[in-house]
């Protein structure tokens, strides 16, 4: 991915000057750093940034020039790319499961945090950790609906067995804490109160007071359906049930959001490749490229469309089948999108809210996914 060092006004000015055939991420920097900052200010604890979403160095460096101080971290790479773009940040290593070179360069780093869920994951860490303090966060799950997607598939333990690895923790003179993940996208404030009130309950049961409490990612972008709610009421539900949970016992907070710190800070414009007997649309990128969550959670934002010269369509909207480049037939776009009757070969169907799981995704399968990174001002004039 190549970075363009001239700062346009907006994706529209960009495409009506030039002539692209490569897939376009626009990146708005001040959209960004008002998205940290708004968790800065709303969230009522700790705000660190999950690097998996978009680790750019673009994207970390405005990250941290918003103020945000801490970074959940997930492999030896990222820990990495923060130490030389961050150096004095706080490091998560929230990925509960890593091998003895991975707990070593976490180690090395100066992991401030780690996260279990499992006995064997546990005895390793404590077998490799240095003496002194130190903090471990004891992951649980639970059947709690609300999100696009479920991690509990992957990770997360009982919630009776995260008491006795707890319990363990604090026997060993770590500092103890616990973490879950709602699942990615999660709409429902109620999700998190559910997990603040089994966590309150998991301490009671190992007879621990937790230090800290990691209430996870899942944080929604915002999709302009008007389904999505604020994040300050997700916010405000965190902070009302930890108190009523826990009560004076209650423990300081942490987040790791990702998709909804960097998402609506960028906008994909992928062209039209073809549009085959006037009704499947082909784009020159596509579930391979920077669109691969879309089976999982849908098209991430609205929807325009520009002609090639930069003017908005305006046709009727019509249910398309969109295809990707690829040779693959695996490569379409979940379920049909809406777009102009008058959509043609050449112009640009732009994506919002594409900064969260693009990047990083992409597969250059069959040589498609080049992208380019253009920096803008705005992303309003996008939706045209």
């Amino acid at each position: 991915m190549s970075l363009s060092k001239t700062i346009w006004a907006d994706p529209h000015s960009y495409l009506r000057r030039t002539d692209c055939d490569t897939p376009v991420l626009f990146f708005a920097p001040n959209w960004l750093q008002d998205s940290a900052r708004r968790f800065l200010a709303g969230f009522p604890g700790l705000v660190t940034y999950a690097v998996k979403a978009n680790p750019d160095e673009e994207v970390i460096q405005n990250i941290a020039a918003a103020g945000v101080a801490g970074f959940d971290v997930a492999s030896p790479e990222e820990i990495a790319l923060i130490r030389r773009l961050v150096p004095g940040a706080a490091l998560h290593y929230n990925n509960p499961v890593r091998s003895v070179a991975e707990i070593a360069a976490g180690v090395a780093a100066g992991v401030a945090s780690w996260s279990v869920d499992s006995q064997s994951e546990l005895d390793k860490l404590l077998a490799h950790l240095p003496a002194g303090p130190g903090e471990i966060a004891v992951r649980f799950k639970l059947p709690v609906k609300g999100a696009s997607y479920d991690f509990g598939a992957k990770f997360g333990t009982t919630p009776e067995q995260a008491a006795g690895l707890l319990a363990q923790v604090a026997a060993r003179g770590l500092t103890p804490a616990l973490t879950f993940h709602p699942g990615t996208q999660c709409t429902d404030p109620q999700a998190w109160s559910a997990y603040i009130r089994e966590a309150a309950a998991i301490a009671r049961s190992a007879g621990v007071s937790i230090a800290r409490l990691n209430v996870g990612g899942g944080f929604p972008a915002d999709r302009g359906d008007g389904a999505t709610p604020a994040l300050e009421a997700i916010f405000a539900c965190i902070a009302a049930e930890t108190q009523a949970a826990f009560g004076a016992d209650a423990p300081a907070l942490i987040c790791e959001p990702g998709r909804a710190m960097v998402a609506e800070s960028f906008t994909l414009a992928a062209r039209v490749r073809a549009v085959r007997d006037g009704a499947h649309v082909f784009l020159n990128d596509g579930v391979y490229g920077a669109l691969a969550e879309t089976p999982l959670v849908g098209i991430p934002g609205p929807v325009s469309v520009l002609a090639s010269d930069g003017t908005p369509r305006r046709g009727q909207i019509l249910p398309r089948v969109v295809f990707g480049p690829t040779c693959d037939s695996v490569d379409r776009l979940p379920g049909e999108v809406g777009l102009p009757a008058d959509i043609a070969e050449g112009d640009y169907v732009l994506f919002r809210g594409t900064g969260a799981y693009s990047t990083v995704t992409n597969t250059r399968f069959n040589g498609f996914g080049a992208l380019k990174l253009v920096t803008v001002m705005s992303l309003e004039a996008a939706v045209g």
